[in-house]
C-alpha cells in the first residue's frame, strides 16, 4: 500500500518541478510576444497614415536641405606691371517640403597698370544678385519665379533687371545627381550708363534711350553630379530668344568644378560665358570669366 501511495506523490513532484522550470521561459516568451506585437502595430499604423494621405509630402520632406556657401579669390601683382583682381560670391538654398527658396550674389572687380609709371585703371567691374522661389506641384515638376539684377560698367549697364516665371522639370532628381530643364518667359529691363549713351551719340551717331525693355522666351538645361565623395561638377546653359525681334538673343553658360579640402573648405574652378547677339554700340558680343576660388561651406 505504501508504494502505491508514493507513486502519485512522486509524479506530482515531477510535474510541479517541470512547471516551475517552464514558467520563466513561458513568461519571457509572453513578454517578447507582447513587445513584438506592440512594435508591429505602431509601425503599421504610422506607415499607413503617411503612405495613404501624405505620400507626396513625405517624398518632398526627404529632399529638405539647407545650404550656404561663401567663395572668394584674389590676385595681386606688383613691380613692372601692377594689377589687382577680386572675385567673390555667396549663395544659399533652403528646401522645405514643397517649397524652395534660393539666393545668390557675386562681385568681380579688377584694376591694372601696364607700366610702373601708369596709373591704375579699372578693367572689370560688375555686381550681380538673384532671388528665386520654387513651388513643387509634384515630385519632379515645379513652378518658379526668379528676379535678378546686374550692374556692369563695361557692358554699359547701370542696372539690368530680369524677371523670369516658368516651369522646371527634373528628369533626374537624386541625392548625388540632378538633371533638369526649364521653360518660361523673360522680361528684361535695362537702365543704361550715361557715358555709353554719350559715346554712342558721338562715335556712332546713334541716339540711345536711357532705358530699354525686352521680351524673350527662355530655355535652360542644368546638370549637377557628385563625381566622387570629394568632387562635384555643375553646368548650365540658358538661351533667351527675343520676342518678336528674334535677332535679340543671348546665351549664358556656366560651369564649376569643386574639390573638397575638408568638411568646411573647398577649392573651386569656374568658367562663365555670356554672349549677346545684339549688344550696345561699342560693346563686344562675347564675355568670358574664369576664376579659381576658395569656398567655405557654412551649412
Amino acid at each position: 500500500m505504501t508504494p502505491s501511495k508514493d507513486r502519485p506523490g512522486l509524479a506530482s513532484c515531477i510535474l510541479a518541478g517541470a512547471a516551475l522550470t517552464c514558467l520563466p521561459a513561458l513568461a519571457s516568451a509572453e513578454e517578447t510576444a507582447k513587445g513584438v506585437m506592440t512594435t508591429s502595430t505602431a509601425t503599421t499604423g504610422s506607415t499607413n497614415v503617411t503612405s495613404d494621405a501624405f505620400e507626396t509630402a513625405k517624398k518632398a520632406d526627404d529632399k529638405d536641405a539647407t545650404e550656404a556657401k561663401v567663395q572668394a579669390g584674389l590676385l595681386i601683382a606688383t613691380g613692372n606691371s601692377r594689377s589687382l583682381a577680386v572675385t567673390g560670391s555667396t549663395s544659399m538654398r533652403l528646401r522645405r517640403a514643397m517649397n524652395e527658396f534660393s539666393a545668390a550674389a557675386a562681385i568681380n572687380y579688377a584694376r591694372s597698370a601696364a607700366t610702373p609709371e601708369d596709373s591704375m585703371q579699372t578693367t572689370m567691374e560688375n555686381y550681380q544678385g538673384k532671388l528665386r522661389y520654387d513651388r513643387f506641384v509634384s515630385e519632379r515638376l515645379s513652378l518658379f519665379l526668379s528676379v535678378s539684377g546686374r550692374r556692369d560698367r563695361f557692358q554699359g549697364l547701370a542696372i539690368r533687371m530680369n524677371i523670369d516665371p516658368g516651369l522646371a522639370f527634373y528628369f533626374i532628381d537624386e541625392e548625388k545627381q540632378r538633371f533638369w530643364g526649364e521653360l518660361g518667359y523673360d522680361f528684361q529691363y535695362d537702365v543704361r550708363r550715361d557715358d555709353f549713351i554719350a559715346a554712342a551719340r558721338i562715335n556712332d551717331s546713334i541716339l540711345l534711350g536711357k532705358t530699354k525693355g525686352r521680351h524673350s522666351a527662355r530655355g535652360f538645361l542644368g546638370y549637377h553630379t557628385n563625381v566622387n565623395e570629394h568632387v562635384t561638377f555643375d553646368t548650365g546653359a540658358e538661351l533667351l530668344l527675343g520676342l518678336p525681334e528674334t535677332e535679340n538673343w543671348r546665351l549664358n553658360w556656366a560651369n564649376s568644378l569643386t574639390a573638397a579640402l575638408n568638411e568646411r573648405f573647398s577649392l573651386g574652378a569656374s568658367f562663365n560665358l555670356r554672349y549677346d547677339n545684339n549688344p550696345l554700340p561699342g560693346v563686344k558680343k562675347l564675355d568670358t570669366l574664369t576664376a579659381l576660388n576658395l569656398i567655405c561651406t557654412l551649412y
